[in-house]
């Protein structure tokens, strides 16, 4: 397996494909490619030969998805939501008919 992009080369390194297809990327490896659990991977098949690198992290990925939606709630706005919701829609449902 050839892995880039590198800063530095590293030497090649063996491993092993587990009955579920898995392989472990070595810890120097990991480093130099500033891998960490559960960041994706890309792998690139080329003239029989692959390549992994960086897909970017799931942090990288979600970071700010909520942004922009105000801040949290307290537990007794939260309560004081619901219960006006709830309200809301026992008049709603009561209505003249």
């Amino acid at each position: 397996m050839t892995v880039l992009p590198s800063k530095k080369a590293v030497a090649g390194i063996s491993g092993v494909v587990t009955r579920k297809g898995q392989v472990t990327v070595p810890a120097e490896i990991r480093r130099e490619l500033g891998l960490k659990q559960g960041d994706r991977v890309i792998f690139v098949v080329e003239r029989g030969e692959a390549r992994i690198r960086p897909g970017g992290s799931v942090v990288e990925r979600t970071a700010g998805a909520f942004k922009g939606y105000g801040s949290a709630l307290t537990a007794e706005e939260l309560r004081e939501a619901a219960e006006n919701a709830i309200a809301e829609d026992v008049i709603e449902r009561s209505g003249p008919d």
